[in-house]
């Protein structure tokens, strides 16, 4: 009998102990990893011959070392695209897709809506790669097109084209010739001509006056423009006639592009 009562009262505390806490207000749970406040950012990519935006396929400029020329299609890569702020913190844009393939020929690789939500503040600057740095720039990366067009061969160093400007320029006898532009691995060869060494030639794109904010649930527009006439000059004065048609294979040739790449790019807006 002692049993039996020492049995029904547990079971009348436990019926009270639930109906307690079953009329007792539910206290949120506090979030031990609060979201930070964030904005996105887009890119928009636009493409200029001293200051106008380009007619393609027709030859009407000229450059610094006097060669008539034209553009028939500009195609490169924008990898490793860093926010900076004051006091050296930084942000790479790395989280879903960390490059941006632009094609003349191609509109939508003209905007790179960024996937990565970016944290409300002030940022004083952007720097980005021309190309793949030799950690990212691997060979078959890529099984369809428009980027793996860009391959550069396995022979000359693999992966992939940091940037091909594809151009007709007037030689020096009168006739309009193609030239394959291409910045990309460079070479260097024995006294047989063949391969024995490879040049990394990506370089870092610091942008003038890309200071910008970021505030909560907006939207930031950013234009990046490529002047193309500076990569022919400043401080080298590049001549076509120099170089011929394909430079691939002329670490010569690249390399002045690359050194003239530092000024290339521009702000055209921030809005």
């Amino acid at each position: 009998m002692n049993e039996l009562f020492k049995l029904l009262l547990l079971t009348l505390f436990s019926v009270i102990l639930i109906a307690f806490y079953s009329c007792k207000k539910d206290e949120p749970i506090p979030d031990e990893n609060p979201s930070e406040k964030s904005g996105k950012l887009i890119f928009k990519f636009n493409h200029v011959i001293d200051g106008q935006n380009i007619d393609y396929d027709t030859i009407k400029y000229v450059n610094e070392a006097g060669n008539k020329y034209g553009v028939n299609v500009i195609q490169y890569f924008v990898t490793d695209v860093t926010l900076h702020k004051s006091g050296g913190t930084s942000m790479m844009i790395d989280d879903w897709t960390d490059f941006a393939y632009v094609d003349t020929d191609i509109p939508t690789t003209l905007t790179w809506e960024v996937f990565d939500p970016i944290p409300i503040g002030n940022y004083d600057s952007i720097t980005f790669t021309l190309g793949f740095n030799e950690v990212k720039n691997q060979s078959f990366m890529f099984v369809n097109p428009p980027e793996v067009n860009m391959v550069w061969p396995v022979y000359l160093g693999g992966g992939y084209h940091y940037l091909k400007i594809n151009t007709k320029w007037i030689d020096t006898t009168g006739l309009a010739r193609g030239c394959a532009w291409h910045l990309g691995i460079g070479q260097t060869y024995d006294s047989s001509g063949i391969v024995n060494g490879f040049i990394q030639n990506y370089f870092t794109v610091g942008l003038p006056n890309s200071s910008f904010e970021i505030t909560e649930n907006n939207t930031k527009e950013i234009q990046i423009v490529m002047n193309v006439e500076n990569w022919f000059k400043n401080p080298n004065t590049y001549n076509f006639d120099d170089f011929g048609g394909d430079i691939m294979q002329t670490q010569a040739a690249m390399i002045l592009g690359c050194e003239n790449g530092h000024d290339v790019f521009t702000i055209g807006y921030i809005q």
